[in-house]
């Protein structure tokens, strides 16, 4: 007779007409191996699994109880193992003296031994010897489900093994597999696959056949270990020994496959993943994340982000690290805002990566209050930056111009135990001092560089360059340069840039000193800018111009115009400041500086510096003077954009208004639209007939 123990009955069922449900030994070792080929976690519902089942065992009362669960409903019961008769089970209350007895009997205490013994042969010598006397305690009268619970419960591989050559001797079992199958998990609990391999080769030798379930474990068991080649060749042993995989291993390989570096492939399957929704887990969309941007391909990865949480899915801290770092790299920090605030409402707290994260992003995308907000949060949660991110930090303040906070920072990082400045933090600070001018405090720096074991770098001493430049000292700045030539640095591109910039601010008289520098460090720059200083013809100019821009590399080319333009105007050659602006709009180093519609005309100034915006003034001017030469219908609007904001540093706006004035135009500052200035086609008509009789009149 079998019986079924209940504290509670089904809502469906009545007392007098109850239905309970036994479940084979059989059926328990299916379920109990498909059990096993989930993730570990899932395993640490097993016990709760087993004492929901009624067992067949050798005590002297048949009986199969439990205390604790109500009779399963019919719908999760398999048919074949529901009952349809109440003769073999009765209902006993719990309350009764008998129900203390069938408790005893029942097998969750058979269980609670077991897990004793697995406890029992983990701690054991790895020796037959000594694993067999553990093992023998368990009688002569073996289960196959109790060498099931033995094995699952165990955590050491090498006694595991020595368990499974036991019980495979004491059971004649015809399922042997399920005993691999478990005995498999044991290794991939400890992370070594190399055991696992091991337990399969004498799986295959002894003519033991796998399962879905072998496969399953062992992949999961290289994923586990961090070896997703090996989880590769297990996948495509599948076919071999006539295993099918199913959804859940087809998903653990895209995670495999994108390891490897084989996106294609792992592309491919995540597309069917989505087209056959399967599930696929926390960790494998963490590396599709990675592998969209791996592959540049930032909008893929935010992506599959999204696609993660619409199939109910949630981010957990290492997703959200994952993707806040990706939108980072993507120069996308608005979108690292929201990533961000999603996180907190979602009751995620953030850790170190997370705020590295989070600087890193609003420090290079210059988010100034952002990242300053997020490094106080830092400091008052006495976490410690690292240098990376002090001096990202650092260049942020430089770039800003935020000199204050760059020194509190810097004064914060000479107090960490764990970050010291290094030769990039000392040019951060040199080059916040050298963009204004501050000669003492640059220098002040550079001694506690120095004092630190560094030497300064070209950078470092580009800024000081600039430094002695806007101070007007001219001889130090020789100095600078010979410091260089001594440290056997060669003057880059970005270096002669400056030497250039600084002959924008020095005296004429002065200007030969410099030339003779920009001579040593790049004689083609040092030919264009002699035909300047000594006043040589355009042609020559333009076709040396012409030489120099093809030599240099293209991200500085717009920079070396400006700053030759810009010479060339402090030296009155407004005609090679034309040939050049002319030069640059054929190489398209200039682009859109004139734009035409019907009902506008536009002069765009934002990407110029003074002395280039100064040219392109006169030449528009010209060329509206040649459209109504020539009869061309002005449109009712024309504007002059010279742009606006903190990074305007050359003050473009307000230069313009006053030369705007000065030259007696009627454009005139928009109060609705920053940086604009608007004329009618009426008042700009009547102006440059003006200014053309006034010009005829002085020839």
């Amino acid at each position: 007779m079998a019986l079924h123990l209940s504290s509670s009955f089904p809502h469906n069922l009545c007392p007098d007409k109850l239905l309970s449900y036994s479940v084979s030994p059989s059926h328990t070792l299916q379920l109990a191996q498909s059990l096993f080929s989930f993730p570990p976690k899932s395993l640490n519902h097993f016990h709760l699994k087993l004492n929901s089942l009624s067992f067949k065992r050798r005590f002297s009362l048949s009986s199969h109880l439990s205390l604790q669960d109500s009779v399963p409903q019919k719908s999760q019961i398999p048919d074949d193992e529901i009952t349809s008769s109440t003769k073999n089970y009765i209902w006993v209350n719990p309350k009764s003296p008998r129900a203390s007895k069938f408790r005893q009997q029942s097998y969750d205490t058979r269980y609670n031994s077991l897990t004793k013994v697995a406890e029992s042969v983990d701690s054991s010598n790895p020796t037959e010897i000594d694993v067999s006397m553990v093992l023998n305690g368990l009688g002569e009268n073996l289960l196959e489900q109790d060498a099931v619970i033995v094995l699952n419960n165990m955590k050491n591989p090498d006694t595991a093994v020595l368990a499974l050559k036991y019980f495979l001797k004491k059971l004649k079992s015809s399922r042997d597999v399920i005993l691999y199958n478990v005995t498999l998990k044991v290794f991939r609990k400890s992370r070594i696959h190399d055991g696992a391999e091991k337990v399969f080769d004498e799986m295959i030798q002894r003519g033991v056949k796998p399962d879905k379930i072998t496969f399953s474990t062992l992949i999961s068991c290289a994923r586990l270990g961090g070896l997703p080649d090996k989880a590769i060749e297990w996948f495509e042993k599948m076919p071999h020994f006539g295993c099918e995989p199913d959804d859940v291993i087809k998903s653990a390989m895209i995670d495999a496959y994108a390891r490897l570096g084989k996106n294609d492939t792992a592309l491919s399957l995540y597309d069917q993943a989505k087209g056959e929704n399967w599930r696929i887990d926390v960790a494998t969309y963490s590396t599709l994340i990675k592998t969209y941007t791996a592959l540049g391909d930032f909008h893929g990865a935010f992506k599959v982000f999204e696609d993660m949480k619409a199939v109910g899915m949630k981010p957990n801290l290492t997703v959200y690290n994952i993707i806040l770092d990706v939108m980072g790299k993507a120069k996308r920090p608005w979108m690292v805002k929201t990533v961000y605030r999603e996180m907190t409402r979602n009751g995620i707290a953030p850790n170190w990566p997370t705020y590295a994260a989070l600087i890193r992003a609003y420090g290079k995308a210059r988010y100034v209050e952002d990242a300053l907000s997020i490094y106080k949060e830092v400091k008052g949660k006495g976490l410690e930056l690292n240098v990376v991110l002090y001096n990202t930090l650092l260049s942020m303040c430089a770039d800003i111009g935020y000199t204050d906070e760059a020194i509190t920072i810097f004064e914060d990082m000479k107090r960490s135990e764990t970050s010291q400045p290094d030769s990039w933090t000392y040019s951060s600070l040199i080059t916040i001092y050298s963009s204004n001018g501050k000669v003492l405090e640059a220098e002040s720096i550079l001694g506690e560089m120095l004092e630190a074991g560094f030497e300064p770098n070209i950078f470092v001493l580009t800024s000081l360059i600039q430094c002695y430049g806007k101070a007007n000292q001219i001889d130090d700045v020789l100095k600078t340069f010979d410091r260089l030539l001594d440290l056997g640095i060669i003057p880059d591109d970005r270096f002669c840039g400056c030497l250039l910039s600084v002959m924008n601010q020095t005296p004429k008289e002065e200007l030969g000193k410099l030339v003779g520098c920009i001579e040593k460090a790049n004689p083609k720059l040092g030919n264009v800018v002699k035909l300047l200083v000594e006043e040589g013809g355009v042609n020559e100019f333009k076709q040396e111009t012409a030489e120099l821009i093809d030599s240099i590399s293209t991200d500085v080319r717009k920079a070396y115009c400006n700053v030759l333009i810009d010479l060339c105007v402090n030296l009155n050659q407004f005609d090679k400041a034309c040939e050049l602006l002319e030069l640059g709009l054929s190489l398209e180093i200039y682009t859109a500086i004139q734009s035409k519609s019907q009902t506008q005309w536009a002069l765009n100034l934002k990407s110029l510096s003074l002395g280039a915006a100064l040219t392109a003034l006169h030449i528009w001017i010209s060329d509206l003077s040649k459209a109504l030469d020539n009869g061309e219908d002005l449109p009712p609007l024309l504007g002059i954009n010279t742009g606006h904001g903190k990074h305007n540093s050359e003050g473009l706006a307000s230069v313009f208004a006053a030369h705007l004035k000065e030259l007696n135009t009627p454009f005139h500052e928009a109060s609705d639209k920053v940086g604009w200035f608007f004329t009618t086609k009426v008042a700009a008509v009547s102006w440059l007939e003006l200014r053309k009789l006034s010009e005829q009149n002085a020839a």
